[in-house]
């Protein structure tokens, strides 16, 4: 039986993750952190692509590991429209994207496509990405809100949520991710909770725009009405309420900290401020679960439970105490990113999975009335508003 070779590679946004993995073991890995001043050199994310680049070949070298004997190199991907879950073989068109952060959000998960590429063409191997944050597979009930034209997307944990499912399904319940249905929930420096059904997220939190729990450095869902008064109050901007959204909320803006280690310390400690808050993050993450099991009709075969926070006994538990009614409750410490990496183009080469094409095309660009209501708009308001 022949034997496939992957490197899964991960850039984040102060590190550079890389895995060597045989089939599904891993033999060799390594986490380098980037000092901030040496990529604040870098004027854009596509800038930093040499210098991480350089970086993952001296280390190879320095490991002794052949490139040309790997059989495929594996993105962390970013930078795409929607999509649906799956592997999917890095293109042109991918490329072009992910370069130019199509979707919007900038992030150095985007060079994973590009660095997959580079080293695929130049050792004669396959380029893919496997689950990237842009898998959208909500149902259409889940995107409506209450103001016409304004329809919810989805920005979550992607590959670390299938992954845990994926194998939760196989290891656990002997069956198919396809054959289930989940509440699966990455708990660390952001929080994604997620509704599965039969292989398909259709639902969850969109933590890029604001939605869900708070989290060590998100304000979570709050009422639109309370922010524009805090706006107001402040005097902010759009900008600024942004970062609060996705940088500067939840601990950092409670306590000027993001480590969920040192507020647990805190809260140990005996500084009740900082017991209030870890509880009332977990309070909130156990209302969204709820919410996603409603979602799933309460038709949940287990509550899955993934990231680093989980690592917490604590934390586990009280979700366990609130949530075991509606499905048993498994955490998984840690993440699977660079395995699931690795496994989605094992399970390609197999031939257990389809390799799919990216279109470049949204999985859903809006309901039928709303593209009616923008083709009656005068050409220059549909300009103007084509971001939305």
């Amino acid at each position: 039986m022949k034997h496939y070779q992957v490197l899964a590679i991960n850039p984040g946004s102060t590190s550079t993750k890389i895995a060597l993995f045989e089939d599904d073991t891993c033999i060799y890995s390594k986490n380098v952190s980037h000092d901030a001043a040496e990529l604040a050199r870098f004027k854009t994310i596509p800038g930093q692509l040499p210098y991480r680049r350089d970086m993952i070949l001296e280390l190879l070298k320095e490991a002794g590991i052949r490139l040309e004997d790997i059989d495929v190199f594996v993105g962390r991907g970013g930078g795409l429209l929607a999509m649906e879950g799956g592997t999917y073989a890095v293109s042109e068109r991918m490329l072009a994207h992910a370069k130019s952060c199509a979707n919007g959000v900038i992030h150095p998960a985007a060079l994973g496509s590009q660095l997959a590429h580079e080293f695929a063409v130049q050792y004669g191997a396959k380029a893919m990405v496997v689950n990237p944050p842009d898998v959208d597979e909500m149902q259409d009930l889940a995107r409506m809100t209450g103001i016409r034209g304004v329809n919810r997307i989805i920005h979550l944990h992607a590959l670390n949520l299938k992954e845990t499912a994926i194998r939760h399904s196989k290891q656990v319940l002997h069956k198919e991710y396809e054959c289930c249905n989940y509440v699966v929930c990455h708990i660390g420096g952001g929080i994604s909770i997620s509704a599965h059904r039969h292989g398909r997220m259709i639902d969850g939190f969109d933590i890029v725009g604001g939605e869900g729990p708070m989290a060590p450095t998100r304000c979570g869902s709050i009422a639109a009405a309370d922010l524009l008064d805090y706006m107001e109050k402040n005097q902010l901007d759009t900008a600024d309420m942004k970062k609060l959204c996705t940088r500067t909320g939840g601990f950092v803006s409670h306590t000027g900290i993001s480590d969920a280690v040192e507020l647990i310390q805190r809260a140990n400690g005996g500084d009740g401020y900082a017991k209030m808050l870890w509880n009332a993050m977990i309070y909130q993450i156990e209302k969204c679960i709820g919410a996603m099991a409603a979602a799933l009709h309460g038709q949940v075969d287990g509550i899955l439970l993934g990231g680093g926070m989980v690592h917490s006994d604590d934390l586990v538990e009280q979700i366990r105490e609130s949530c075991s009614f509606i499905a048993p409750v498994t955490a998984y410490p840690g993440e699977f990113e660079m395995e699931a990496m690795a496994a989605g183009a094992i399970r390609v080469l197999k031939g257990e999975e389809v390799l799919k094409e990216y279109t470049g095309k949204p999985v859903w660009s809006g309901f039928a009335w709303d593209q009616e209501m923008m083709k009656g708009m005068p050409e220059e308001r549909d300009a103007g508003g084509s971001n939305i």
